[in-house]
């Protein structure tokens, strides 16, 4: 049996976070939902994202939607992008800082590959590597 795993982000603002991955990254918002496509949803709720499909990086699929209240990440998962090419891993992880802040610069590691975190502005934390 297979699986494939798709990471869902719970956010304040889908739209917004979406656009900067999608621009951080590359990729596209596949579609987006909102709980007003749902009948006899109240009018204080209507414009929030119930499910936003999108692709980062090439082929990987995040999911999204709206909290209806604040959001806090642990630090206890992280997202973890592994590119092949040095010069992309690089622009992934300055433009995922953007706003952000740098837990460990992206270097070149003992065992031979270069590696960086960086949480973004959203207060995910990427690991990015490059093999």
């Amino acid at each position: 049996m297979g699986a494939q795993l798709t990471p869902y982000i719970l956010s304040e603002d889908a739209r917004a976070q979406a656009a900067f991955y999608t621009k951080a990254l590359g990729g596209e918002i596949l579609s987006v939902a909102t709980h007003g496509q749902i009948p006899g949803t109240p009018e204080a709720i209507k414009d929030k994202v119930m499910h936003l499909s999108m692709t980062v990086a090439g082929s990987n699929s995040l999911f999204m939607s709206e909290a209806f209240g604040p959001v806090s990440f642990t630090g206890s998962l992280n997202l973890s992008l592994t590119y092949d090419n040095e010069s992309e891993a690089l622009a992934g992880f300055t433009n995922l800082g953007e706003g952000g802040s740098i837990k460990y610069p992206f270097e070149l590691q003992p065992w031979g590959a270069y590696y960086g975190e960086v949480v973004d502005k959203f207060g995910v934390t990427w690991q990015i590597v490059k093999q």
